[in-house]
């Protein structure tokens, strides 16, 4: 079977928008035809990583119409609409691995980031992936075009809200970094009963756009100290901060506008990491640890797919969760490399989609 799809050949160029070659789908492989994907900024630190293997296929979140599928798959059929997500959905010690996916480019096995061909991938007309990572989409009246980014950007913010900081009602957030999952985390804060929520980015208009989605409080961290602003909104430091960025910097001041401890009566606040680390890795204050502050990590905003994702959807159907204002620009696929260009510019507010 051959998709059009966009393919990475050369470390940091451009991506090739040719066909790939999908074979027939193992015992537990799922073949999907896509609807839309999103565009992650994950996917720019794989096209300029030399460690990767290439020709390297990119995405890791979508939502599509399964075409086939293998005889052990049981929790989809023909013709049922399906969300694609990068964590495996219902993870147990039981949980076979994932088996191998067969795709070609030009006679050649394709890769998907570091692992063997056993994620996903999702910037093609069509892509096959274990039935692990896919995820019916239960809600038969949902859109299949703003619900594509349910599969990472609202899983990671969300879930790294709901189930990584247990944010409770009347404690205080400050996200770091405005971008799709840095809304996605005010959205789910709010939607806690944090307060107050502070959001710090670089620009008015991205401050502004995250008040929208349940910020109480914007910093412009270009024009003054966030961390200092933090601490003094907060009388201390924050309970939770996110960091939806993963540089070195963002982690220093996620940690330091984080509160401290009280010896004997209190643990100190929780800085929480959701956006991947790249760069210059981060200089860390020993003082900030024995104080009592916590510096956790969120990979995947600790979700299971299968419990949260239809969570997610019902949040967006009720009006909790705004996902037709989160994505802000559509693109063809053959228009990939415009939208992956704008993301590395800053010039997308929220999510970015490719419609298929």
């Amino acid at each position: 079977m051959k998709v059009k799809a966009a393919i990475n050949v050369e470390v940091g160029g451009r991506l090739e928008i040719d066909d790939l070659e999908i074979g027939d789908p193992g015992p537990s492989h799922v073949i999907v035809r896509q609807f839309a994907t999103g565009v992650c900024h994950s996917q720019l630190h794989q096209m300029h990583n030399p460690a990767l293997p290439r020709p390297l296929v990119l995405g890791h979140e979508s939502t599509g119409v399964v075409v086939a599928k293998g005889r052990e798959v049981t929790h989809v059929h023909e013709g049922d609409h399906v969300m694609l997500t990068w964590i495996q959905r219902d993870r147990l010690e039981s949980t076979p691995d994932p088996t191998p996916w067969p795709a070609t480019y030009q006679g050649k096995p394709v890769r998907h980031g570091d692992r063997s061909p056993t994620g996903v991938f999702t910037w093609a007309e069509a892509t096959i992936a274990d039935q692990q990572y896919v995820v019916k989409l239960t809600d038969a009246e949902a859109p299949t075009d703003v619900t594509a980014i349910v599969g990472c950007a609202v899983m990671t913010g969300c879930g790294a809200v709901v189930h990584s900081a247990h944010v409770r009602p009347g404690q205080s957030v400050a996200v770091i970094g405005a971008g799709g999952v840095g809304l996605c985390v005010l959205q789910a804060a709010y939607n806690m009963g944090a307060y107050p929520i502070i959001v710090v980015d670089l620009t008015d208009e991205k401050v502004a756009f995250a008040m929208t989605f349940g910020a109480s409080i914007g910093v412009n961290a270009s024009r003054e100290d966030a961390v200092a602003r933090i601490v003094e909104i907060t009388k201390g430091g924050a309970d939770f901060v996110f960091d939806a960025i993963g540089l070195g910097k963002t982690m220093e001041q996620m940690l330091a506008a984080t509160r401290p401890g009280v010896n004997g009566l209190k643990d100190g606040g929780t800085a929480v990491l959701v956006g991947v680390p790249h760069g210059a890795p981060p200089t860390i204050n020993p003082r900030d640890l024995f104080v009592g502050k916590i510096f956790r990590g969120a990979p995947g905003g600790s979700c299971r797919p299968d419990r949260d994702l239809p969570m997610f959807i019902r949040w967006f159907r009720e009006g909790r969760l705004p996902l037709d204002r989160l994505v802000t620009r559509r693109y063809t696929l053959d228009q990939i490399n415009e939208a992956c260009d704008a993301l590395a510019r800053g010039e997308i507010a929220g999510r970015a989609i490719v419609e298929l």
